[in-house]
């Protein structure tokens, strides 16, 4: 119902091809949301920044890329406004820009210094968003496997708000993420273990993290569909009935907090900290990728890692497809334990196989708990 307003509101009948001023209302519109997070970030940096992210960033840039979404906003609001009869779109842009601009904009001083405490971390989700949206939606739009399927496709979003849910409360999250790893290495630490791969070149080491952590998880992939209890979680993120960049961030806590929690327990016996964080940065932008309406496919790689046709069959509601593929990086692991699945065409369905879940998030969040097991 949500979803229907909000299309009804900003969208119209009219073309959303290039140079019919969609596509520049839709940027103005998000440029404009972004500038003003970013400008209540410099105002309230205890309550709205993230204390892990703050002493990493690089001020000045942040300060210029916030000016240059207020430009932006404007500019294509301005576009937009001209080329399209509905300007709903160019003037929310305009105004959250305008309104950034009022409240001091990239300028705005920050008069404190941010300690720890309970932060929302709307930094990390608009910094996020902004460079997902960045890479992938231009790859859907110019080389899409399904053109049928549009950005703004049904239940679009549902998963924007999966995508803040695991966003905006960055401290808890990383709480329930990180604990099983870290109690796990008081007790399982092994010292021997982790000066031989620290003597490995660092390149070798990531190599060497990564085929740790896609085994860790085909195992945890493995439970959460076969074990019952925990398939109730994981369905969650199997009843997209349509795939693309922000379809992977539908997920349920408990299903990221297992998934992360295995991945980085093994992880945390014997690599360095910067190794995880590498592996951390290439698993989310692999993982994404994997998920994309992206059609091109490279052949020669196609064998060696996971690309978004393997993955996808992974996701169909097609019985020959059903409990396949689990690596999430190295489609070899599936051949070893016999779970590989990879034809030459693409799956025609996605979603549950004849099995409904709750609608919306709260619903999806609140029913695995309770549902009782067939």
């Amino acid at each position: 119902m949500i979803e229907q307003k909000i299309n009804e509101f900003f969208g119209d009948a009219e073309s959303t091809g290039f140079g019919t001023g969609w596509w520049s209302g839709i940027l103005s519109a998000f440029f404009g949301f972004l500038s003003f997070g970013g400008v209540l970030c410099l105002h309230f940096p205890q309550l709205l920044s993230s204390p892990e992210l703050r002493p990493h960033y690089p001020m000045h840039t942040m300060r210029v890329l916030i000016q240059c979404l207020i430009v932006g906003a404007i500019l294509f609001g301005v576009i937009s406004s001209i080329l399209r009869k509905k300007k709903i779109l160019a003037l929310t842009g305009m105004l959250l820009a305008i309104a950034a601009t009022a409240l001091g904009g990239s300028s705005v001083q920050i008069n404190e210094t941010p300690h720890g405490g309970l932060a929302i971390g709307l930094d990390w989700f608009l910094l996020d968003l902004f460079l997902m949206a960045l890479i992938y939606v231009p790859l859907e739009r110019l080389w899409p496997q399904y053109p049928k399927q549009g950005t703004f496709r049904k239940e679009w979003t549902l998963d924007v708000v999966y995508f803040m849910s695991t966003h905006l409360p960055l401290q808890i999250l990383s709480f329930l993420v990180l604990l099983p790893a870290t109690q796990a290495t008081k007790y399982l630490g092994v010292p021997v273990l982790q000066e031989l791969i620290a003597r490995m070149p660092w390149f070798l080491q990531f190599c060497l993290a990564v085929v740790v952590a896609d085994i860790a998880e085909y195992f945890i992939h493995l439970a959460l569909h076969k074990v019952p209890f925990l398939w109730r979680f994981h369905a969650v993120h199997h009843s997209s009935k349509a795939l693309d960049w922000i379809a992977g961030s539908r997920s349920h806590f408990v299903d990221d907090t297992l998934v992360r929690g295995f991945i980085l327990a093994p992880l945390m016996l014997g690599f360095s900290q910067s190794i995880i964080l590498a592996y951390l940065i290439f698993v989310t932008l692999h993982a994404t990728w994997t998920h994309c309406n992206f059609g091109p496919n490279a052949k020669w790689l196609e064998k060696f890692l996971v690309m978004p046709r393997y993955h996808h069959w992974h996701h169909t509601s097609q019985k020959e497809g059903i409990d396949k593929n689990f690596a999430i990086h190295f489609p070899w692991i599936d051949k070893i334990f016999g779970t590989y699945h990879y034809p030459d065409e693409w799956p025609e369905r996605y979603g549950l196989d004849g099995e409904e879940i709750a609608h919306g998030f709260f619903g999806q969040t609140i029913e695995p708990f309770t549902k009782r097991t067939p």
